[in-house]
């Protein structure tokens, strides 16, 4: 029988073995609660305070401009109703919040919200190959904006947005820049002090670290308010006992992370450009999603005429390989992606896409099984398209 294939790490990864091994003592007899003022409480408090420096390491931050999150989807959250709500209390004459319409619907959703309370939406288009419009990036970012955000790589496609050139724009009128970089950390490098962002996204599970943890990097200067209130966590930007046997793991995945970025992207991109010749080889009416922008080394999104994705998912989850459609909070969805949609894909293309993203199980194995299996059962579900059409 053969060995299953993964590649659905944009979806989420496994956990790294020495991110458990830096996590098990605080599950037991390192259990303390880092508020309080005895000897386990301060034990925990050195191994927050630890896990915070390391982690602001690796992204060129100041320790106390990190706040651990729940993951992603909160941290997005966080950054776009926080600094809207905080800049309508400041300055009531920014009311615009800027995004764009290939973003995770975490931010979108947030930028939903804001607009329900008062903010104007103004969603960027993007090109063809999923990059935002950078003409429409200019007229949108004006003097009357609260905050931007944009993502460093699309979860969907890959493709990497122009987010330095974002935040020169947005730097000239004062707007509070946010990117959510969940797919970029570890495929990019990420240098907050270079690239000058205000608030910037990770999520553990996406690095080798558990599901449920995750951060911001707050600058300094950045005025953002807390979505929950009560306690001083935090620097009270969120309140409430730390995670700390997360936090630890979380900074050990993403030391673990950075120092193997060059070498695995590399190697990741390899495999990549290999599986998806030997697709178009095979199925010379593929199409690739984004081909033509710059694209993170580890997703290929492609699309096959006459089939959908739901039934090729299937086929390939019964022969043992594991991908995705798209984002895996939209999985069951039978809508085409938004993200394909925006990038003006057709109907019958969109609902045929399929994502798959490699990552730290991806061998040379794994490509060559998918590349043999995966035409196969294109043309299986041609004939059967065609039997029932």
């Amino acid at each position: 029988m053969p060995q299953p294939v993964y590649l659905d790490h944009a979806a989420t990864t496994p956990v790294h073995a020495d991110v458990v091994a830096a996590m098990e003592p605080f599950f037991g007899p390192r259990f303390g609660n880092p508020s309080s003022t005895h000897r386990w409480g301060r034990e925990a408090r050195v191994a927050l305070d630890e896990a915070r420096e390391r982690l602001a390491a690796c992204l060129g931050a100041h320790p106390d401009e990190i706040c651990f999150t729940s993951g992603g989807t909160e941290g997005d959250n966080f950054a776009v109703l926080g600094a809207w709500r905080a800049t309508r209390a400041t300055a009531p004459r920014r009311r615009a919040v800027v995004t764009s319409v290939i973003e995770h619907k975490a931010v979108l959703g947030a930028v939903h919200q804001a607009a329900h309370e008062g903010a104007e939406e103004r969603l960027l288009p993007v090109t063809p190959d999923g990059v935002i419009d950078m003409d429409a990036a200019a007229a949108a970012l004006t003097d009357d904006v609260a905050v931007c955000s944009v993502m460093w790589v699309n979860n969907e496609v890959g493709t990497l947005q122009p987010v330095e050139s974002i935040v020169e724009m947005a730097r000239a009128h004062g707007i509070l820049v946010h990117t959510d970089a969940v797919q970029a950390f570890g495929k990019a490098e990420i240098d907050v002090r270079r690239l000058a962002v205000d608030v910037l996204t990770i999520s553990g599970h996406k690095i080798g670290a558990p599901k449920g943890i995750g951060a911001l990097f707050l600058r300094r200067d950045a005025t953002v308010e807390p979505l929950l209130h009560g306690g001083g966590q935090n620097r009270g930007r969120r309140p409430g006992t730390e995670n700390v046997p997360f936090a630890v793991g979380l900074a050990r995945a993403a030391e673990l992370t950075v120092q193997e970025r060059e070498r695995e992207t590399a190697r990741l991109r390899a495999l990549r450009d290999v599986l998806e010749r030997t697709l178009l080889e095979r199925i010379p009416d593929a199409v690739v999603h984004g081909r033509n922008a710059p694209r993170a080394p580890h997703i290929l999104n492609l699309s096959v005429p006459g089939t959908d994705s739901e039934s090729l998912l299937m086929a390939l989850d019964l022969a043992g390989v594991a991908c995705s459609s798209g984002s895996a909070c939209q999985s069951g969805s039978v809508d085409p992606s938004h993200v394909l949609s925006a990038m003006g894909v057709p109907r019958e293309l969109a609902t045929a896409a399929i994502r798959m993203s490699l990552g730290v199980l991806t061998t040379e194995a794994c490509v060559q099984r998918v590349g043999e299996l995966f035409p196969a059962l294109v043309a299986k579900a041609r004939r059967l398209s065609g039997a029932t059409g």
